[in-house]
């Protein structure tokens, strides 16, 4: 279990911290933490940026093990 981080993505214009509560994403947590600005980024959460930059997750498309690597 990995507990909870902290991210900066910049996903605020599609989604609200309770859309996101039990939602499966796919995050890169091997990074060492990154500062921007004045927020300490722990985790990198992959998305697709569209032409209006709003960023859409990646997710996976049926449950999987919480923790596995991805290829």
């Amino acid at each position: 279990m990995l507990g909870v981080k902290k991210s900066s993505a910049q996903i605020t214009e599609l989604y609200r911290k309770n859309d996101l509560m039990g939602k499966l994403i796919i995050a890169v947590v091997s990074f060492p933490p990154k500062q921007i600005a004045d927020f300490k980024s722990e985790v990198l959460i992959l998305g697709v940026v569209l032409d209006n930059n709003e960023v859409v997750l990646v997710q996976p498309d049926g449950d999987v093990p919480l923790g596995k690597r991805v290829l």
